[in-house]
């Protein structure tokens, strides 16, 4: 079935009351076509019926092991493997990467353990994802776009425009600074930014050569990113039994409010709300026969184990970055790193860039630049290319990611596809015009500071992912006997309460720091009370999706809130998603229409 397609009705065909006996027929032919197939693994593709984005042109099919009555399965494990790692690129961007630099310049070990467990917390959370994404063959965009009315999906489909563009711009200034520190500043900022259209759109010819060719390669940047940060981590030989404790005893001793909101920006920056989208459609390029419960009990098992190693490897990439500024960074001043610069070939570039305008005593205020002059100035210049590297992998593929997350996000809110190229051309262009402008007439702390503001930003997003996720996965209606659990529901509600007023926290310091006066204070109160507004619409639905029957019933949710009709029933997943790579196989269409 096409995104663009709804689900069938109960009797349109399948499992329905008013399904025909020429259904069954097919449903005979197609089952003896299963007898003469070959034997398939996870290296046959099948041919899906319509194009989308990042399993167009191939799906991967699950080895079939149940014959040797094999427990666990790493060949399945194998085919499973893809679409975690890929959703783990989005904890590892240069807006994530500048937030462990920052939070260990800022509390050296302190709050490691709020690193850890919000990437725990992320796991709980693209678990949800994923499951939806599995059970019912339709990612989080397309399911808003059958559960919400037409004027809250628009929204929603806005919120996250927002987020994905804030977060291919963090990932511009990234490739940046990058560009700039490999080529020796040879190649200005603005020449950066420019640089980063180009091989954006070089990169996404690549899948061209093939879905598992492709993952293999976002397999190789994280690699790179590993290798580059586990060097930086290997030559400071920062105290291993502090990053121990700092990673396992949760408490800050002695942390003042810059460390408290050093431990809220950790959280906003490794929880991306697109990363929700994203995941739930990455987990659509491996078949899984849904007729049958034992496989998609199997797909939900090897997608979470894929998904937490996945998550265990970006984890380890952060502690690198934390650990490292931490160990050289922690209390130092701008003068202590222009001591260390002399005779090196960097002094000049260290003396403007750690500037101390407070008598001696102005703490580091890090950023990507400042973090590869430092190491350059400490460990050589081998040490500030390898950093160079490792932001440059960073960037290009938190690009291709927001590329497609984008993608989904269009073709399920707006139920709409459109040519990537122009897709990335569009949002490539709307993240570079402002980044542009700062590198060629502003100073690289103001290009660098701008991460904290997007920071802000996509932590306002969050709750237009959360919730929804949270409200389709403890439907019955759509989730079947993989429905929430009342322990899954109470855990997921409340951590989730936790980010989001964490995440608010962050964004009330930073519209205070920014000092807003007059009008645009009070657009910015406007603003404030037509959201607040907007996520109590979002958890009435909640509400409803999970059974609360006062609400069900009321009219007034009937009307403004529930969609007008049912337009997804977990039975029809079960019967339209199966696909037999055989060249008969033609899946019939879907009833499209939209709500009011």
């Amino acid at each position: 079935m096409s995104s663009n397609e709804a689900y069938h009705e109960p009797g349109a065909g399948g499992d329905g009351p008013g399904g025909s006996s020429g259904a069954s027929d097919g449903g005979s032919q197609r089952s003896n076509q299963l007898h003469h197939q070959q034997i398939l693994n996870e290296t046959t593709y099948l041919k899906p019926a319509a194009k989308q984005a990042y399993f167009s042109d191939e799906k991967v099919l699950i080895p079939d092991d149940d014959s040797t009555n094999v427990g666990f399965s790493f060949r399945k494990l194998w085919a499973f493997t893809g679409p975690g790692f890929l959703m783990s690129i989005a904890y590892l961007d240069p807006g994530n990467i500048e937030s462990d630099m920052q939070s260990g310049a800022a509390a050296k070990y302190k709050i490691l353990w709020v690193l850890l467990w919000a990437t725990v917390l992320g796991l709980l959370m693209q678990r949800l994802a994923a499951r939806l994404g599995v059970v019912t063959g339709l990612h989080l965009a397309e399911m808003c776009y059958r559960q919400y009315k037409r004027l809250p999906r628009w929204i929603l489909w806005i919120m996250i425009e927002i987020a994905i563009i804030g977060s291919d711009m963090q990932e511009v200034i990234g490739t940046a600074i990058a560009i700039y520190l490999l080529s020796n500043k040879v190649v200005p900022l603005w020449g950066g930014v420019l640089i980063t259209i180009v091989d954006t759109f070089t990169f996404l010819f690549l899948d061209k050569y093939g879905l598992r060719k492709l993952e293999f390669l976002f397999g190789t940047l994280i690699t790179i990113m590993a290798v580059s940060f586990g060097y930086e981590y290997i030559v400071s030989a920062p105290n291993q039994g502090e990053v121990l404790e700092g990673m396992f005893v949760p408490w800050c001793s002695n942390c003042n409010s810059n460390v408290l909101l050093q431990a809220v920006g950790v959280v906003g920056a490794v929880i991306m709300p697109h990363n929700l989208y994203l995941h739930s459609a990455l987990v659509k390029s491996r078949d899984i026969d849904r007729r049958q419960t034992k496989k998609v009990s199997e797909a939900n098992f090897y997608f979470f184990i894929e998904a937490s190693v996945a998550l265990f490897v970006s984890f380890i990439i952060n502690l690198f970055v934390v650990a490292v500024f931490a160990h050289g960074m922690y209390g130092k001043t701008n003068n202590d790193v222009v001591e260390v610069c002399k005779d090196k070939s960097m002094y000049e570039d260290a003396k403007m860039s750690f500037v101390d305008n407070v008598n001696g005593t102005a703490i580091i205020d890090a950023d990507l630049y400042k973090g590869g002059l430092f190491l350059g100035c400490t460990f050589g210049a081998v040490a500030m290319y390898i950093w160079g590297v490792g932001i440059l992998a960073a960037g290009q593929s938190s690009t291709m990611t927001g590329t497609y997350a984008g993608q989904f996000s269009m073709e399920g809110f707006l139920n709409l596809q459109w040519p990537r190229w122009c897709r990335v051309l569009v949002t490539r262009c709307i993240a570079i015009i402002p980044t542009f402008c700062l590198a060629m007439f502003s100073k690289m702390e103001d290009l660098t500071s701008m991460n904290d503001i997007l920071n802000a930003v996509m932590s306002l997003q969050l709750p237009f992912a959360a919730i929804p996720t949270i409200a389709f996965t403890s439907c019955a209606a759509i989730m079947g006997e993989f429905v929430n659990g009342l322990g899954n529901k109470i855990v997921s509600i409340l951590l989730t309460i936790v980010v989001i007023g964490v995440n608010l926290y962050f964004v009330v310091v930073q519209v205070e720091n920014m000092e807003i006066k007059g009008g645009l204070l009070a657009l910015v109160c406007i603003f404030a009370i037509l959201y607040i507004l907007f996520n109590l619409y979002l958890v009435i639905h909640m509400a409803a999706c999970m059974g609360n029957q006062r609400l069900m019933n009321s009219r007034w949710v009937q009307r403004f809130v529930l969609p007008s009709q049912n337009s997804f029933s977990i039975k029809n997943a079960n019967s339209t998603y199966a696909r037999i790579a055989t060249s008969s196989d033609q899946e019939p269409e879907g009833l499209a229409g939209e709500d009011a």
